[in-house]
């Protein structure tokens, strides 16, 4: 039986998760669930799942959701707050922690869990963006096990040698290749993008996400996002990790080898997929989702992102190259970007033009050795972008 912590139980990742767990009852117990805003619903995940813990992002919630509880009979105790969030993934009880808490709010408690040896499953993609290297280093001297939950790098890592030690050249491995759907504007006209609004944007062809991903997924950072993620997870250089468009989001990422095989993991768009396999490994749990039917399937096609409608996708290389903050500054700027464009403030193609000016004017040569480091990172970041946002709105 696993101990399980969902932070971020009320989001997509955070259903999917209570989704496969419910198929399994003998083998998993929610220790504890986690949500910022979404109180009600929280309260309907305690009631079905009874956990001991539940944490809010407030103090007001947090009384709104005890009363809640207590109202129903349920003994679930609730606290608020970041360092709530830390106090769960620490404690002893617990074996696993899904770490699906959207943005940089995410990389603190995640990093918590990987210092304390769990088994942590990782959704949030901005820890290793972040703060890839100290990171990954944490989980190495703190002896935890961390396994990738985005599809594509769910994908690389079925796909990879058994044991791979994060040596291209001793595993036979030339590259890693990540696929895209393309988003929902993959074949909109170039010159009609500037007028798209945030419901075109988050209405995905293949996935079902929460607004911010959305968004990411339809400028690209998504993809960019995840090849600074597959550098630090599987020790692979930039120029190594190639990004194909994919637009039937069946084959989810595929690794090449010296002797020119190719091997790809390939299933149904469905995010529980990747859950279940992190959950159950080493063994294989059942899902919930259909097999693949390759016959209706018919068709695959791949093409070369086009970098002139995806900016995004490059500036997520540059800041890879620069390394030190550049990674850390790419997040904070596209963070406050999207945000802007989801309130209107902003057009679609304004992301990334607020996101180069942020990297332009940040410092370059920072190299962060803690997570304090990294924060102040992304607050100057976003002060910047806050700063240049304002400056257009005058």
């Amino acid at each position: 039986m696993q101990s399980l912590v969902i932070l971020g139980s009320t989001g997509s990742i955070g259903v999917n998760t209570l989704d496969v767990v419910r198929r399994h009852p003998d083998r998993f117990a929610i220790v504890a669930l986690c949500a910022n805003r979404q109180a009600e619903r929280l309260l309907e995940q305690c009631l079905e799942f009874r956990p001991e813990h539940a944490v809010v992002g407030d103090q007001a919630l947090a009384a709104r959701l005890a009363a809640g509880l207590a109202a129903a009979g349920c003994p679930t105790s609730v606290s608020w707050g970041p360092d709530a969030l830390i106090r769960m993934v620490e404690l002893p009880i617990v074996d696993t922690v899904m770490a699906a808490i959207v943005g940089a709010a995410g990389l603190p408690p995640a990093l918590a869990a990987v210092v304390a040896g769990k088994k942590v499953l990782l959704a949030n993609k901005e820890a290793l963006v972040m703060a890839g290297e100290f990171f990954m280093r944490a989980v190495r001297d703190h002896g935890a096990t961390l396994l990738p939950i985005d599809s594509e790098h769910n994908a690389i890592f079925q796909s990879l040698p058994p044991g791979y030690s994060g040596n291209l050249g001793d595993s036979g491995v030339s590259a890693l290749f990540l696929t895209a759907s393309g988003g929902p504007f993959r074949l909109t006209d170039a010159g009609d993008l500037a007028s798209v609004s945030p419901e075109q944007a988050c209405a995905h062809p293949n996935w079902v996400m929460g607004p911010k991903i959305s968004v990411d997924s339809a400028t690209m950072m998504n993809k960019g996002l995840e090849v600074i993620e597959a550098h630090w997870l599987f020790n692979v250089p930039a120029e190594r990790i190639q990004v194909l468009i994919h637009p039937e989001s069946v084959v989810h990422s595929l690794v090449q080898y010296v002797d020119g095989s190719v091997i790809a993991e390939l299933g149904n768009p469905d995010m529980r997929t990747p859950i279940a396999h992190a959950l159950g490994y080493p063994e294989r749990i059942a899902a919930g989702v259909e097999p693949l039917d390759l016959c209706r399937v018919a068709a695959l096609h791949f093409e070369k992102p086009d970098h002139g409608r995806f900016p995004c996708l490059g500036l997520a290389y540059r800041a890879l190259a620069q390394g030190g903050c550049a990674p850390a500054t790419l997040n904070a700027a596209n963070e406050v970007a999207v945000q802007a464009f989801l309130e209107r403030r902003i057009a679609f193609t304004a992301i990334p033009r607020l996101i180069a000016e942020v990297l332009d004017r940040c410092p370059a040569n920072c190299s962060p050795r803690s997570l304090g480091e990294v924060l102040a990172a992304d607050r100057l970041a976003r002060a910047v972008a806050d700063d240049r946002l304002a400056a257009l709105a005058t």
